[in-house]
């Protein structure tokens, strides 16, 4: 019986980078040797144990066999006689397929080293075909990645195109498609995660929403880069930017879905696609478990960004109802990860990234005004009811805030 550390914990180690979590296989070992040792197993679909002291998981090596879609269908063997080569050929990347002995030595039979220090994401063998959620995972990977120089291999990208042409990427589990785009989002580049998923053909299947972005112009006066795909791609690295909370880069992600219904007979301009893009949010909300807190937020840039832009200009009464729209009384921090979408938006143009957004200190100076208003106070020296009295002192705090503002 022998172990070694596999994976991410080897290639990190040699990139230089903290190495978070350390995964083991164990290769020579029947699962009643390791039990007998005090390991407990925990793996449901094959053999996977925890230490008993360090907690780490243990598992034995395997090979896999394509038996039906999707990610249960697989047969595998984990009989003692499988070796660690075979075990690393069923992994996806050439870079997660090393493995380090003992003694520090490091196992490399599929050039994982060499693809390291060449900055290259490559599949290790043809069974890469067999598992549709590594069109995701390679994505996921680039995005992970990209700050370091990593791009994918065109024979690589040519397989993903094969599994995503193939039908199969629709058998994939939605949780796990959720998982992978949630992973990708706080990655250090999401907006890579999108463009290797177009590069392959992928995007159509799982974010066709996105997908249909690109290509779809915008007025050049407003956006340089004209193509709105294009935009969301920098507006992805601006919220990255600026965040690592998925709420916000997903609403990012999704606020101008809407543009890619627009008639083609009035582009560049996209009237009404703020409404339009609800409908689309809905959709894919339908398909991909989208946690209820993301999705309330998404829609409320989706349908306000645009408003938010020119907050300036708009009269105290709208803009409380914005803030009440916003729950931004309530939940403050609501309002936060809005304003960062909406500045991400506003930076996500060629030219543009370092722009000032005044939008933001103006309407949270607002917000802060109209929350300091003494609710129980109000609601005694009022004769109305007491919702219309606090709507009425909150409407006197926001004129006197924004008046006060415009004469700064």
């Amino acid at each position: 019986m022998q172990t070694y550390l596999v994976g991410g914990a080897v290639r990190d180690n040699l990139l230089g980078l903290a190495v978070k979590d350390r995964d083991w296989v164990v290769v020579g070992a029947k699962p009643e040797e390791l039990t007998d040792q005090g390991y407990r197993q925990v793996g449901q679909d094959f053999p996977v144990f925890l230490h008993p002291e360090t907690k780490e998981e243990y598992a034995l090596a395997r090979t896999e066999r394509k038996t039906g879609h999707g990610y249960k269908g697989f047969d595998f063997d984990a009989s003692a006689s499988v070796t660690l080569e075979e075990d690393l050929m069923r992994r996806d990347l050439t870079i997660n397929a090393m493995a380090q002995d003992d003694s520090g030595t490091i196992i490399d039979p599929y050039g994982g080293q060499r693809d390291l220090e060449h900055r290259i994401l490559r599949h290790v063998s043809d069974a890469f075909i067999e598992d549709p959620l590594r069109v995701l995972r390679v994505a996921r990977f680039a995005a992970r990645f990209a700050h370091l120089g990593f791009q994918v291999a065109e024979e690589t990208i040519q397989v993903m195109q094969s599994i995503a042409t193939s039908g199969e990427l629709q058998h994939l589990v939605p949780e796990r498609v959720w998982q992978e785009l949630e992973r990708a989002l706080i990655s250090k580049t999401p907006s890579e995660f999108i463009r290797v998923l177009s590069d392959c053909s992928a995007l159509p299947v799982i974010l066709p929403e996105v997908e249909n972005l690109f290509g779809v112009p915008q007025p050049e006066k407003y956006h340089p880069e004209i193509d709105t795909g294009v935009h969301i791609l920098l507006c992805l690295a601006q919220a990255r930017k600026r965040s690592d909370d998925s709420a916000v880069i997903y609403a990012t992600l999704v606020h101008d879905v809407g543009k890619g219904v627009t008639d083609p007979e009035i582009w560049p301009s996209h009237v009404g696609h703020e409404s339009a893009g609800l409908e689309l949010l809905g959709a894919i909300e339908s398909r991909l478990p989208v946690p209820k807190e993301h999705a309330a937020l998404a829609r409320l840039v989706c349908e306000h960004h645009t408003k938010m832009h020119r907050v300036k200009a708009l009269r105290p009464s709208t803009v409380l109802k914005l803030l009440e729209t916003l729950d931004a009384f309530r939940r403050p921090e609501r309002l936060d990860k809005f304003l960062l979408a909406c500045e991400a938006d506003a930076r996500g143009r060629t030219g543009l990234e370092d722009c000032d957004y005044p939008q933001r200190d103006y309407l949270t100076a607002i917000l802060n005004a109209a929350s300091g208003i003494d609710n129980k106070s109000v609601i005694a020296n009022s004769k109305g009811g007491p919702k219309e009295a606090i709507a009425n002192a909150r409407l006197r705090v926001v004129t006197d805030s924004i008046e006060t503002i415009r004469h700064e």
